[in-house]
């Protein structure tokens, strides 16, 4: 697979993904308060049940684009003290693990019936921040790169 073709579908991806989390946290939690707790119940089961339907997709494409960028493109970059872009990418592809751990992990708990309103929001707030993270340390890597 060409490199232009890995980083468009990575970006898209990563896009998608970022901006469900971002619209879960600054969005659907700025509503909790002003909805009732059932009726907030019912917004997230909604939520839970697409998001197991086009979520796990999107994750597959944005690991495998990643892990295939990392290994076959990158490898000459040196790990991970050898570079500042190996050291970058080392700690995005750590953040990037804890989030594919979260991700799993709700998925488990939206599966089994026991993803609580609280846990809900943890999760997502947590994987707001990892994704933060990881975004600019991408930044960073395209500027070291340049």
């Amino acid at each position: 697979m060409s490199y232009p073709l890995l980083v468009t579908l990575h970006l898209l991806c990563a896009t998608l993904f970022i901006g469900i989390v971002a619209f879960e946290v600054l969005i659907l939690e700025g509503i909790r308060s002003h909805l009732p707790a059932k009726t907030m119940s019912l917004v997230e089961q909604g939520i839970h049940l697409r998001g197991r339907k086009i979520m796990p997709w999107v994750v597959v494409t944005l690991f495998v684009t990643g892990i295939t960028m990392a290994t076959i493109h990158y490898r000459n970059i040196g790990w991970p003290l050898e570079s500042s872009f190996g050291t970058l990418l080392m700690v995005k592809i750590i953040l990037a693990t804890s989030v594919l751990v979260h991700f799993i992990l709700a998925m488990k708990h939206s599966i089994c019936g026991d993803m609580t309103s609280k846990r809900f929001k943890y999760t997502h707030l947590s994987v707001f921040f990892h994704m933060l993270l990881i975004i600019l340390l991408a930044k960073g890597m395209f500027f070291i790169s340049w």
